[in-house]
């Protein structure tokens, strides 16, 4: 099919959910992509935070391909070692004790939640409900998008699941004056992705441990986008000195590769029993070689020092365009590669242009750049989207 007939195919026979953009990607190496016509793209937006080594890492490819020659998929009801070794290594990673594996980042949030309200149960029939904050994201799920406090995601779907608060962001105050003896969890971003890159106050996420610790409520870090070393550690909770009753893990876990996880303590796990949750195709083989794969190229390869080192010269290079435009950027905000640069006025044109000049990055609640590398670029990967980006700022 030439371009036309894929865009004319896409119109008559995809659902229409997603606004796409006019680019059909045929391939990837590295931190680069190709489309159709042979064109190259630097990808600074990495699948949403998914491609961590980037595309057509030779031992993430060896190592599917590999699997994809033994087994693909077995059933829950047998045991498989890729399996058994992801869990292992998540566990210990997270500092937390039981793994379950899924598909996706909206089921690891599903089951986290089924696992919190199971849990709550254990406590009291009345310990149901769930506090999550304004501007958060958690998937598209009925649960999960009614966890999701934004009200544009809901719209159409009422009515929505029982049980669910909001507050906003960063507002202990409003926190504490919701939570109470019927809270069985409070869940929360580290850091908000698609809410636009928003980061805690220092405190905050401190006293929101504290605040569950209060009530018995479990905390829960929906790690979907900053988890497998986005900010620069495993866990963006890591960058604290507190650690979840829960954490949920996707996006860049299988480095392409559709695979999610929750982990939990052994307090918390010990709710659930033979027959309380399951997934037909969670924790396959092919998914578990591919994570596991991920998993050792970032501590051989070193990659959270990297997300690091080259996350700070990113985002500086980043205020260097704050000052430069003050009339277009407002702010830079995240930390390691996760990061924002919020505008003053509609992002999507200055993607597009970015785009035509070679340059994928992407524009998440309105008017704010999200900048989600694989974790594996340098600094002069860096400096060929700024130099873009540059360009067109110069224009906009």
């Amino acid at each position: 099919m030439d371009k036309e007939q894929v865009f004319q195919t896409d119109k008559e026979y995809y659902m229409p959910v997603f606004a796409r953009y006019p680019l059909i990607l045929d391939r990837g190496e590295g931190p680069y992509v190709f489309d159709t016509d042979g064109k190259k793209y630097i990808d600074f937006l990495a699948g949403i935070a998914v491609n961590v080594l980037g595309h057509a890492h030779p031992k993430l490819v060896a190592a599917i391909a590999e699997q994809a020659g033994k087994i693909i998929h077995c059933s829950n009801l047998y045991y498989t070692e890729p399996q058994a070794a992801l869990a292992k290594t998540l566990a210990k990673q997270s500092g937390l004790d039981k793994v379950f594996l899924g598909n996706s980042g909206a089921e690891a949030n599903e089951g986290a939640i089924k696992l919190a309200r199971k849990y709550g149960k254990t406590i009291s029939s009345d310990k149901v409900e769930i506090i999550t904050a304004t501007d958060g994201f958690h998937g598209r799920t009925l649960l999960t998008l009614t966890a999701t406090a934004q009200p544009k995601y809901q719209k159409g779907y009422e009515p929505l699941p029982g049980g669910f608060h909001y507050v906003p962001y960063n507002d202990l105050a409003a926190l504490t004056a919701l939570v109470s003896e019927k809270t069985c969890a409070v869940m929360l971003e580290p850091i908000q992705g698609e809410g636009g890159i928003n980061t805690p106050d220092a405190d905050y996420l401190a006293k929101v441990r504290q605040l569950c610790d209060q009530y018995g409520a479990l905390l829960i870090f929906d790690e979907i986008q900053t988890g497998i070393g986005r900010t620069g550690k495993m866990f963006a909770y890591q960058h604290t000195d507190i650690k979840p009753d829960i954490v949920t893990l996707a996006k860049g876990l299988g480095g392409g590769v559709p695979i999610g996880a929750f982990i939990a303590s052994n307090k918390v796990a010990a709710a659930f029993g033979p027959g309380d949750h399951g997934s037909t195709f969670g924790g396959n083989p092919l998914a578990c070689a591919a994570a596991n794969t991920v998993l050792g190229v970032i501590a051989e390869e070193n990659l959270l020092a990297n997300a690091t080192a080259v996350g700070a010269y990113l985002k500086s290079e980043l205020k260097k365009l704050q000052q430069k435009y003050p009339q277009l950027i407002v702010t830079v905000r995240g930390q390691g590669l996760m990061l924002g640069a919020k505008l003053t006025k509609p992002g999507r044109d200055i993607v597009n242009q970015c785009m035509e000049q070679g340059a994928i990055i992407n524009c998440t609640a309105g008017d704010v750049l999200r900048f989600v590398p694989p974790l594996n670029i340098t600094k002069a990967h860096v400096d060929e989207v700024i130099a873009v980006l540059d360009k067109v700022l110069a224009l906009a």
